[in-house]
Order: structure tokens, then sequence, then C-alpha cells
């Protein structure tokens, strides 16, 4: 996929408290990459499909998908010189919308929303935001991120309807979890690569261990500590994916503190280990 903002690693290369929204033309990635924010992505012509968190997703024209990009994920078949836009939401507005918390949980987990039916409107209304977007002005800009906030929330409704779930629990928008979970997860992506454990996370965060926790099992569904574990492997994976860097480097600089824990936790999660899941990528 053609895009400037990230770098030849993979990585996001631009603020991962930014907003951003543009049009590319979609083709297949050599590699998986990350980055931190919720994705939207629309189709506007053809289709293409995901490997993301292990599984073959189909994308059709026409319909919004949205997944929490900090999953390593990957375009292997596109139609040629298919348009697509893509929506970039922070984790920490998407974690202050007022959805329902299973919902939430599910996408932070690997879960992957795909639009239930077409709406007719939806390839103009956001192919109007990109033109908007592209002229720069920061009201409207502003104006467009609301909409796209908006947006996200009818899809999840959307979805869950489709699926028969219920939608009654709300979050409720900057709740104490709410800002407690974003501080954490801001913490624990800055220093990841450090030496890490929960009371140390709740003494920067200036919050209880136990009240860090609870309150990162409310918002994500998950603990401090298991997002820790998630995230070093999201990173660890796309360093596989994109440099020669030996395993141990990778190892240590991830925070796993040996090659041994690495193995370890890398094939109890992964069901293979690093390096068959570099070979499987065709890398030496």
């Amino acid at each position: 996929m053609t895009d400037d903002h990230f770098s030849r690693s993979g990585e996001w290369a631009g603020s991962p408290r930014s907003f951003l929204i543009e049009r590319h033309t979609a083709d297949a990635m050599s590699a998986a990459h990350w980055h931190d924010h919720v994705e939207i992505n629309l189709l506007l012509d053809g289709a293409m499909t995901y490997l993301f968190n292990g599984r073959q997703e189909r994308v059709e024209a026409g319909r919004l998908v949205l997944f929490w990009a900090a999953i390593p994920h990957q375009t292997i078949l596109v139609t040629p010189e298919a348009p697509l836009i893509c929506v970039y939401l922070p984790l920490a507005d998407f974690l202050a919308l007022s959805i329902e918390k299973k919902a939430r949980q599910a996408i932070m987990q690997g879960a992957f929303v795909v639009e239930p039916r077409r709406r007719e409107t939806t390839p103009a209304t956001v192919s109007a935001w990109v033109e908007e977007w592209d002229r720069g002005d920061p009201v409207r800009r502003q104006l467009i991120a609301d909409e796209a906030k908006l947006r996200v929330r009818r899809l999840i409704l959307d979805h869950a309807d489709d699926r028969g779930s219920s939608v009654a629990a709300a979050a409720t928008p900057a709740s104490p979890a709410i800002r407690h979970s974003e501080v954490l997860t801001d913490l624990i992506n800055r220093h990841f690569s450090e030496p890490l454990n929960l009371a140390d996370l709740g003494r920067r965060a200036n919050v209880h261990p136990t009240t860090a926790n609870r309150a990162f099992r409310d918002v994500l569904g998950i603990s401090v500590m298991e997002y820790l574990t998630r995230y070093r492997l999201a990173r660890a994976m796309q360093r596989l994916a994109e440099t020669e860097d030996s395993i141990l480097e990778i190892a240590l600089d991830c925070g796993f503190g040996s090659s041994s824990r690495f193995y370890d936790i890398f094939k109890q999660r992964t069901g293979t280990t690093p390096r068959q899941f570099r070979l499987s990528l065709g890398k030496p």
C-alpha cells in the first residue's frame, strides 16, 4: 500500500496522537506493518484480502472495515489499481467513544469489523472527507474527525445488530477507567523496551496497580501486563518481517530480556518460533 506516513521499517512515521485521512491505490504489501491507531478502510472499487491476526479477511468495495492496527496486518491479494481510503483514528480518541464495552474489547483483541450492508451514501461521504481534508482548513479538518468518529459508532452499532449482540451498555466518555487506560497505553507504547511490571507502570501513571489493572480490564478486556506482552510481540513480529536484525537483538530491544524468554512467549502465542516465522516470510 503506497503510504508516505510509513517508514521503510513499516512503522508509522507520524504522530500516534494525530487523526489522518488519505486516499491511496491499494497494492499487495511485501510484509506486515503496524501502527497504534484504529484504522478504518473504504475500498472504492475492486477487492482485497488482508492477512490479519492469523486470518485472511476479504474486503469488498463499498463497505467500511475497522480494526486495531497495532496488530500486524498485510494486504496479500489486491485488485489492480484499486482506490482505497484509509482513516487513522488515534487510540485515545477510540477509547473515548461511547460504544458498547464488549465491542471495544473485541476490537482491541483482534476483531475485524466489516460493515454488514453497503450504504449508497458512504463512498461519496468518505470521498468528500478526503477532498476537504486535503484543503488543510483546520476547522473543517476537526469537523471531519468528529464526523468520522460518529461513523465509527454507527459501524460498530450496525455490526453488533447484524450479529444479534446487545448494544445497551455504552461506555461513558472520558471516564476515570478510560483516562487511566489512555495514560497506561501511552506509557507502554513509549517504554515497552524497558523492564516493566505492574507496579512500575502504576507508579509512572500515578495510579494504584490494582486500580490500573481494573481500569484496563474494564476498558480493553485484558490486563495491563497482557497488553504489554501483546504490544511487545507486535513490535517483534514487525522487526522479524522487516529487518535482518538478529533474534537476540530483537528480543532485547522489544523488552523480553532474553532470547529464551522471547522464544517461549512467541511459540506459546503464535504456535511457531521466531525463526520459523521469519522463514515463512521468505527471509533467511
